[in-house]
């Protein structure tokens, strides 16, 4: 693929289907872990350039805006860009790859969605309550993963905390089932990926 042909295409209506869903309180997969979001302006953006961290294939992204990690002309250039995609700065950016997205089951680009929408989190005081801002908003941040092990440690040494309540999640009962999942997404919304 050329440089040119690398796209980025910021998408509203998907924005608007992600809140609706996941964060509105009348969505199907409403989620109140969410409810924060509530307050923040999300932008999303579809892509078609390849990306991997860690030796892992990237396909969707949660970003903190204004961009930070960068010099004064790449800042710059970077907050007019993205300014101009979304009439204004957003709070948060999720990118997704228009590829791996088109190729994924309803549930599973679900299960994306919110993993993304779990990184753009509220912070939290010294004291683990949440944090906001003197305007009496949510102060915003990423969140990191809740579990992160290899599975040859585990094998060999067991669990940490974290892991165990990981598997304890996976086994119990699942939160949405597949006609929630089926009544908010269906293969339309994969189709415009």
């Amino acid at each position: 693929m050329e440089a040119h042909d690398e796209q980025f295409v910021p998408d509203h209506k998907f924005r608007d289907w992600i809140v609706s869903t996941f964060i509105d309180g009348e969505g199907h997969l409403h989620n109140p872990d969410h409810q924060h979001l509530r307050f923040a302006d999300i932008g999303v953006l579809w892509t078609n350039v390849d990306n991997s961290r860690n030796m892992r294939t990237v396909i969707g992204q949660a970003e903190l805006m204004p961009p930070m990690a960068m010099g004064k002309w790449q800042r710059a250039r970077a907050e007019q860009q993205i300014a101009d995609w979304f009439d204004g700065m957003p709070t948060f950016v999720l990118t997704f790859h228009a590829k791996w997205a088109s190729i994924m089951d309803d549930a599973s680009f679900c299960a994306l969605v919110e993993h993304e929408l779990y990184h753009c989190a509220q912070k939290k005081d010294d004291h683990g309550q949440p944090k906001f801002t003197q305007a009496g908003l949510p102060s915003f941040g990423i969140r990191g993963h809740d579990v992160e092990e290899f599975v040859g440690v585990v094998a060999r040494y067991g669990p940490t905390a974290e892991v165990s309540r990981m598997v304890e999640a996976a086994l119990g009962d699942r939160g949405t089932s597949r006609l929630d999942v089926a009544r908010a997404c269906g293969t339309c919304h994969l189709k415009a990926a």
